[in-house]
């Protein structure tokens, strides 16, 4: 570890961002985590410090209100920031993408300029595969073009934009943005999970509740994607290796603007998620197919090559145990953190 000792992680109450703040905790580092609770429990914060044995200092606050952000900063000595804060779910982009805009591009645009007033100068930045769009190329390499399809990945693009421009004219300012793939699975210890507010947007919670018997069937979009079986293929990769890698890179931060994919290199389908998590639960996943969402596409699988050279990291586990951990976490919380 450097001698980077207080972080400042938003949207830490989210999946990553909470798993992110346990690693955090973990290695000796204090954490104070500003989150909106919009799609988030503050209970997934007194888990943290339950699993951690650490306290999580924590402000209910929008990124866009930069008086609020300001106070944070003035009262801690923030050396560093993780920057997971946003909305995130493709399809519901494309349903109010202006909100996303505002949230997810002016969010970061106030987290960088309340930076900059208190000289604060690395950031990880939570970025996104949805950014390479529809590709015939796999595995993805970090130097393949963005061609974002929906408002989602589009404000994760201009995020990337945003901070590699400011890197470029304020040569202190030290970034690492990782577009990790599909992060599923949860804390091993079932304290920790996906819990999203509403209606899941995302697979595998979906896949969870239904196998609870929160909700009554899954909701598959398309089976007939240029793929094996017709579904949509993802590169998956368990949360604990995602939070890893966010504190790998800010150990390892290098001036400017550095990309890095995190993956696993290995695809998965809709129909292949369903089934692994079947076999975990022992529980079946009764589902319908419904037509393609706006905004998906067919195949996103990561090349974590570079990841590994810049950060001697890798994905420790697969597909099995992302949906053993993340049963583990539903059972244990059929209601989610709410229950």
């Amino acid at each position: 570890m450097t001698a980077t000792r207080t972080v400042l992680v938003t949207g830490g109450a989210g999946f990553i961002g909470s798993h992110t703040c346990v690693d955090l905790l973990e290695q000796g580092y204090d954490v104070v985590t500003v989150d909106d609770h919009s799609n988030s429990s503050p209970v997934a914060l007194d888990r943290v410090q339950k699993i951690a044995g650490r306290p999580v200092i924590a402000y209910t606050v929008d990124l866009r209100d930069r008086a609020a952000l300001d106070a944070v900063f003035a009262a801690h000595p923030v050396d560093a920031v993780i920057h997971f804060g946003a909305k995130k779910a493709v399809n519901e982009s494309t349903e109010i993408p202006l909100e996303y805009f505002d949230v997810n591009v002016g969010g970061t645009s106030a987290l960088l300029r309340t930076m900059h007033a208190h000289e604060v100068h690395d950031l990880v930045f939570s970025s996104s595969c949805s950014i390479y769009g529809e590709t015939t190329r796999v595995p993805l390499t970090e130097d393949d073009p963005a061609r974002p399809t929906n408002p989602y990945a589009h404000s994760k693009w201009m995020g990337e934009q945003m901070l590699a421009d400011t890197c470029r004219l304020l040569p202190e300012l030290r970034v690492a943005a990782l577009r990790y793939f599909n992060p599923l699975g949860a804390h091993p210890s079932g304290e920790l999970g996906e819990d999203p507010s509403g209606v899941p947007n995302n697979l595998l919670p979906y896949v969870a509740q239904v196998a609870v018997g929160r909700r009554e069937r899954l909701r598959v979009f398309g089976d007939d994607y240029p793929t094996p079986d017709g579904t949509a293929v993802r590169d998956y990769i368990h949360v604990l290796d995602v939070a890893r890698a966010h504190r790998l890179a800010l150990d390892r931060l290098l001036g400017g603007m550095q990309v890095l994919n995190l993956g696993t290199g290995v695809g998965s389908s809709v129909l292949d998620v369903i089934a692994a998590f079947e076999a975990a639960s022992g529980r079946p996943v009764p589902y319908d197919v419904h037509g393609r969402r706006p905004g998906d596409v067919a195949v996103l699988v990561a090349d974590p090559t570079r990841a590994h050279s810049a950060l001697g990291w890798r994905a420790e586990r697969d597909l099995a145990a992302m949906c053993v951990d993340a049963w583990r976490f539903q059972y244990a919380n059929p209601a989610g953190y709410g229950g």
